[in-house]
């Protein structure tokens, strides 16, 4: 038999121990804060029926879903006449019946729907669970990469926008994160826009080409716009819109005179002030409101399903995309046969947040959070009483091992070492007759002497 040469499909990645206790400290954290503010965790499979997932995303996500083959001879009910052709999208349903979830939001649809008889409205869930996309990989952007979201469905409430701004502020921060904007949008006003101008009907391809602003400066955006049915004097409207500058209430009275003849503008703005009015009654700090939210009029995610307020937070200290977003969706279930049940909900961006934590050195110093303590091995004749040791450290809940064999005491200690073990008690004969115990800090190297109590009190 060849041997294979290991290695990774792009776009993925292995996670060592260490890497482990980073992610599963900002999933820890995130989880905590979701449950503060009354959210419940599910789980859904990792892979959906490929009709469940299909034309959820618009044209460019659809050819992002990685799609499986069906089980055994999937070319068997394809018709002869597709099996030359080479556009494969006439050929995917014949030969492909289910495929890995693009993200957690249609799914968590799915799961309204099909469980509405056993969930309370308004249900509030989180998730937190890989998705994949058929993606170009590139820095921090992967093909398999975990999403943690957080939803509630069956309230019309803004107060459920406000409270979302709260979560992205109080997550962020505990993860040491000191500059970052919270960017807040409405899909209500960039209608109002598309509206004054007079073309209601091209309002996705104004607000994807206004969306690169970023990217590709103002000369991009006109030229794309222009490209897309516009016309220089819809630029000339666009223009203020666009640049619009200034504090959140400048911009909201500026757009307030904009739109002032476009009620969908005008109720989009509204909607704005209130989740503004209910951030502040939560008790909001200054800097929260005049710093962190940013009221971007050119932001435009999601405008396949959301219907309200958009969100989209981005970090100013390292050089990363978004690192999470959202926003209301007004019948998101409807596609499911469940209609007028709206929802809204934001979305944290693990990888990227990783390698954000990463880059700023803010995760919590410390080498293991498993096993804390390692017994040496010094002999067979020692065993019975290592053993019962370890048994009553592991009832006190103290992560402690037992070296499997008795071998020199160097390879013993670097196995300590290598594995960020912080403390090692050596057990001979002297120690097992006194009682007196040698315990060593493996960070400072200082050796003391303990009793089984002094131990248990001091690791625990």
């Amino acid at each position: 038999m060849a041997v294979v040469k290991p290695s990774l499909a792009k776009g993925t990645r292995d996670f060592s121990p260490s890497e482990m206790i980073k992610r599963n400290y900002i999933f820890d954290t995130l989880k905590t804060v979701f449950r503060k503010y009354g959210y419940n965790e599910i789980q859904t499979p990792s892979f959906e029926n490929l009709t469940t997932l299909t034309g959820k995303y618009g044209d460019e996500g659809d050819k992002l879903i990685f799609k499986i083959l069906n089980s055994g001879d999937y070319l068997a009910k394809a018709p002869d006449n597709l099996l030359h052709d080479k556009n494969s999208n006439k050929l995917i349903p014949h030969i492909s019946e289910k495929a890995l979830r693009y993200d957690l939001t249609v799914p968590f649809a799915r799961y309204v729907v099909m469980h509405q008889n056993d969930i309370t409205l308004p249900f509030k869930r989180f998730q937190v669970q890989p998705v994949w996309r058929a993606d170009r990989p590139q820095r921090g952007r992967y093909r398999e990469f975990y999403q943690c979201d957080v939803d509630v469905v069956g309230s019309e409430s803004l107060l459920n926008e406000a409270e979302f701004i709260l979560i992205y502020q109080e997550a962020f921060e505990r993860f040491g994160l000191k500059d970052f904007n919270i960017k807040i949008n409405n899909r209500k006003i960039l209608s109002g826009i598309a509206e004054i101008i007079g073309k209601p009907e091209l309002i996705v391809d104004m607000t994807v080409a206004i969306d690169k602003l970023d990217k590709i400066g103002l000369e991009g955006v006109n030229k794309e716009l222009l490209e897309r049915g516009f016309t220089e004097a819809d630029l000339a409207i666009l223009k203020p819109i666009i640049l619009l500058e200034g504090s959140n209430d400048e911009k909201l009275f500026s757009l307030k005179t904009i739109l002032a003849t476009s009620a969908v503008g005008l109720n989009g703005i509204a909607e704005i002030e209130e989740v503004f009015d209910y951030v502040s009654k939560l008790g909001a700090e200054e800097k929260l409101l005049n710093q962190i939210i940013d009221l971007d009029i050119t932001l435009a995610r999601g405008l396949n399903y959301y219907t309200g307020c958009i969100f989209e937070v981005k970090t100013n200290e390292v050089a990363m995309g978004s690192i999470g977003g959202g926003g209301r969706y007004d019948d998101l279930t409807g596609m499911f046969g469940l209609k007028g049940l709206t929802g809204v909900g934001v979305s944290f961006g693990a990888d990227r947040i990783y390698d954000v934590l990463e880059e700023l050195e803010l995760f919590p110093i410390g080498k293991a959070d498993s096993t804390k303590l390692l017994i040496i091995n010094f002999d067979k004749q020692l065993e019975s009483y290592t053993l019962n040791l370890l048994n009553k450290l592991r009832k006190e809940n103290i992560a402690s091992e037992l070296y499997a064999s008795p071998v020199k005491l160097k390879k013993q200690m670097g196995y300590a070492d290598g594995k960020g073990i912080p403390y090692v008690l050596l057990v001979g004969d002297e120690e097992a007759t006194s009682g007196q115990l040698s315990l060593k800090d493996m960070e400072i190297g200082e050796q003391i002497k303990v009793t089984e109590s002094e131990l248990i009190q001091k690791l625990r």
